[in-house]
């Protein structure tokens, strides 16, 4: 172990190194340096790409559009479902209305001049113009925090997450079913196939999902999206209808060993949970990140800035970001995950993981 742990250092400040000397010393964009070293068939798993924190803020991108194009491997959306407002919403701390850079849009053409603050459902349709207009795009994936968690008593449940979902952007997701295939699970899949490549998801949106701030702070909340959504594909697949579902719940929260274990004390749901977000810094201090990228699971790192020593959240250098992604790339996570929406550079890397 205390080897494996130097080797991955040695790999970690190498990777970093080259990293930053590539961003101070070329002049080309490093999006197109760093196009997708990934042949067709490396798993999406193997590789790493970089993330934008509350990208549909209009302080973040003016547009969400303008974040679609940014070439991040990770777009996040903030989406409420409370009795305070009226369907699903998308916001930071508003839970009665949307604050958001989302335009409902139809085609691309309508980009940057429809109004903005639109619901959950319009920000769907953006997604599914800007697919259109660019087939076979990279692969993005769009963690949603569910803030307040679901409200299937509003008929805001996992099944109408995924009929709306469905119903805006159809095949362009790569969902739940696409992955397991003829295996039982979710964790039966990727351990026995792994996931397609980056290749084989061209042109699809992948969702996962996360337990929201306002929902984990709930002392009356005790059913959290993870659990309710890991229910819904596990009952789902027996009913025979796991095509249906779209997006995949993660556990929430870096810890040793097997987090699952602990968070799930129904068994049957822990094969469900293949993809796990959580703080940089925590996951690069005493957690076995071998152990993920053996299973094939996923790992988004975020608050990537903060690992020591600090760079900022918002403005670092290129190079300082570069050597960060390289750094937390080598050391295994599969989404870097930052607000740093100024650096289309470093937001279009992808590189090899681990």
């Amino acid at each position: 172990m205390r080897r494996r742990r130097r080797m991955r250092r040695i790999r970690l400040l190498a990777r970093a190194a080259i990293l930053l000397g590539a961003a101070l010393a070329l002049t080309a964009p490093l999006s197109a340096q760093a196009a997708d070293p990934a042949p067709s068939a490396t798993g999406y798993s193997a590789t790493t790409s970089v993330g934008v924190h509350n990208a549909y803020l209009q302080e973040t991108f003016p547009y969400f559009a303008d974040a679609l194009d940014s070439g991040a491997g990770m777009l996040e959306l903030d989406v409420w479902t409370n009795f305070f407002g009226s369907g699903w919403r998308v916001a930071h701390d508003n839970p009665f209305g949307n604050a958001n850079n989302c335009e409902n849009a139809s085609s691309a053409d309508q980009f940057g001049t429809r109004a903005r603050n639109q619901s959950f459902a319009g920000c769907l349709n953006d997604l599914r113009a800007w697919h259109d207009a660019n087939p076979g795009h990279r692969p993005i994936l769009l963690k949603i925090e569910m803030k307040d968690g679901f409200a299937a008593n509003l008929g805001r449940g996992p099944a109408q997450f995924d009929a709306l979902v469905n119903g805006a952007l159809g095949d362009a997701v790569f969902g739940p079913g696409d992955l397991t295939g003829d295996h039982a699970t979710l964790d039966e899949a990727v351990r026995a196939g792994g996931w397609p490549s980056r290749d084989e998801l061209a042109g699809k949106f992948l969702i996962h999902l996360i337990p929201g701030t306002v929902e984990e702070g709930n002392p009356f909340d005790s059913l959290w999206t993870d659990v309710e959504y890991g229910r819904h594909l596990r009952d789902s697949a027996a009913a025979g209808t796991l095509g249906t579902t779209t997006a995949f719940p993660a556990v929430h929260g870096a810890e040793a060993g097997d987090p699952r274990v602990t968070r799930y004390a129904d068994a049957t749901l822990r094969p469900w949970f293949v993809v796990f977000d959580g703080d940089a810094t925590a996951y690069t201090t005493g957690v076995d990140l071998d152990w993920y990228a053996d299973r094939g699971y996923l790992v988004v790192m975020t608050d990537a800035h903060n690992v020591p020593p600090a760079i900022s959240a918002t403005n670092p250098t290129e190079a300082q970001a570069a050597a960060r992604t390289a750094e937390l790339a080598a050391a295994g996570a599969s989404v870097v995950s930052s607000d740093w929406h100024s650096l289309p550079a470093v937001l279009g890397t992808v590189l090899p993981r681990g």
